[in-house]
């Protein structure tokens, strides 16, 4: 009921030890609160927080236009509605290195296990877009070194993207990921990879774990989780799928009503009121309090 059980400290702690057993973590992207908490009921590993998906969720590209303020204050919608870890994206932590600091304490508050900051330059693109530029590394190693510094919480995860492959080629971005490492990153995101083969090098080269991102309509194929734990991947995380999924569903729905003039034709591709109600957990409401909740749930 309400929240979740767990506290932010004990799902960071939680997700540590799970990334420490070696297996592939699949972490979708949860587009609010509600599919955070479905994500959970289906058995995955955590839920993602996308800087694409909250964009998209207000309208926007994703440019950098969203603020630290609002990326915390849906992170901590959706971190306290799950006993999964979060990990959002920080994009490139929302200036410079004090900035980072704070943004790292600011989502440490909002109770994220986990978060990445990119060594973009700002105004920042979608990783999978043409057209984006990296900042030079003595400014990502600052950045990180950041983060570092700024977490209490040794175990919230600081996690570094780069973004170069796409710019200076796949050595280029073995090597940023070996200095971001240095700088104390628990984990490397290496973006846009072209095939397996690069994830695999990646991971040779570094003894932290490694994210594969599988994000539709970009520049990585979409590798099974299979493939992606034979190469030696740590964690998949699918960002936008659920919102492009919810979206076409969407659409389909409106085009329907057009068509038809009701909605009846798509009534079993849609989730039931039962369903929903069981996902809110309503009995439990109507245990806590029957004087106020004093509703019968039917099927």
């Amino acid at each position: 009921m309400l929240y979740a059980s767990l506290t932010a400290a004990e799902k960071r702690a939680n997700f540590r030890a799970e990334l420490a057993t070696g297996k592939l973590l699949r972490i979708p992207g949860a587009f609010n609160p509600l599919s955070a908490r479905l994500i959970e009921r289906k058995g995955f590993d955590g839920v993602y927080i996308s800087g694409a998906v909250l964009s998209a969720d207000l309208g926007l590209p994703d440019i950098g236009l969203t603020t630290l303020t609002e990326v915390a204050g849906r992170s901590q919608q959706i971190a306290r509605m799950t006993n999964l870890p979060a990990l959002v994206d920080a994009d490139t932590g929302f200036g410079e290195p004090m900035n980072v600091a704070r943004t790292v304490q600011t989502l440490e508050d909002a109770g994220v296990a986990g978060l990445h900051i990119e060594d973009q330059v700002n105004p920042k693109r979608c990783g999978h877009l043409d057209g984006k530029q990296v900042v030079d590394e003595d400014t990502v190693v600052k950045r990180i070194r950041a983060a570092v510094d700024g977490r209490r919480d040794p175990n919230l995860l600081i996690m570094a993207r780069t973004d170069i492959r796409a710019i200076d080629g796949l050595q280029a971005s073995i090597d940023r990921a070996k200095a971001l490492v240095d700088a104390g990153a628990d984990a490397i995101f290496p973006e846009a990879m072209r095939d397996l083969s690069e994830f695999e090098a990646v991971r040779a080269a570094i003894d932290v774990p490694v994210l594969a991102n599988m994000t539709e309509f970009g520049k990585s194929e979409l590798f099974t989780t299979q493939q992606l734990t034979d190469v030696g991947v740590n964690i998949v995380i699918y960002p936008v799928s659920l919102l492009r999924l919810a979206m076409g569903a969407a659409e389909r729905g409106l085009d329907t009503i057009t068509e038809h003039g009701s909605l009846t034709p798509m009534l079993g591709e849609m989730q039931h009121r039962a369903d929903l109600y069981e996902l809110l957990d309503y009995s439990s409401y109507n245990a806590f309090d029957d004087n106020i909740f004093n509703f019968q749930v039917t099927k």
